[in-house]
């Protein structure tokens, strides 16, 4: 998976060098401008439809927090009775998120490195909030793929839609020199990534959940099970 190897690189580059501070903020109760505050409200309302889709009880569930950023999903999954492995490409991010992690609140291992690094093991439950929306659609399959035989339950993760406005933003990006650029999310359909995973021959079912849209903040969450 070259092409998911070389964007992962630039995302990591892209939060360790230019966007920590700003990430930070966000994820923050600190004060932010009009446009940022309907990014959090957003986010806010993603993480709980995604933590919705999971048993409430986690006692006894093993979970990898596949891109965890700073941490909040991480800590709920853990406030739920999950053991979390919480994986980010951004040392940075795995630091402020460790700094977060209430005193008392065990249960969280951290790892700065691929999300989806083998060497992690196996897990009841995986979710991906925001992190695989820079992916095509055939690398998504196959990180669906490389995930199944680790997997007993559910993949949640969320794509960015294929709306017109942001299918103009990804075409505006396109434009920039690659050296100039951020990551670019790639919109998704999940008919698109259903086809991809037919082509990889990707073992189990895909289904989309909701759609959540906040403002600047547009995201649709998906669930991936497979045939364990």
């Amino acid at each position: 998976m070259a092409t998911y190897t070389a964007t992962r690189d630039r995302v990591e580059h892209y939060f360790d060098r230019s966007a920590t501070k700003t990430w930070e903020r966000l994820t923050s109760d600190a004060p932010v401008s009009g446009i940022r505050a309907t990014v959090r409200a957003g986010r806010d309302r993603m993480r709980a439809l995604m933590l919705a889709q999971l048993p409430e009880d986690l006692r006894g569930a093993r979970i990898l927090d596949a891109g965890c950023g700073t941490g909040a999903m991480a800590v709920e999954l853990a406030e739920r009775g999950a053991t979390v492995v919480a994986a980010d490409v951004s040392p940075e991010l795995i630091k402020i998120a460790q700094d977060r992690v209430p005193s008392q609140l065990l249960g969280i291992t951290w790892h700065a490195g691929d999300m989806m690094d083998p060497a992690l093991g196996t897990f009841d439950h995986i979710v991906a909030m925001d992190s695989m929306i820079y992916y095509s659609a055939a690398d998504v399959a196959g990180l669906l793929a490389a995930a199944a035989p680790r997997l007993s339950g559910k993949f949640v993760f969320t794509v960015a839609p294929r709306t017109p406005a942001l299918m103009a933003m990804w075409r505006v990006g396109k434009l920039f020199p690659r050296r100039d650029r951020s990551p670019v999310m790639i919109p998704q359909s999940t008919a698109r990534i259903a086809d991809a995973m037919r082509t990889a021959a990707v073992p189990g079912r895909l289904r989309e959940v909701e759609r959540v849209t906040s403002g600047f903040y547009i995201s649709t969450a998906l669930v991936f099970q497979g045939r364990n």
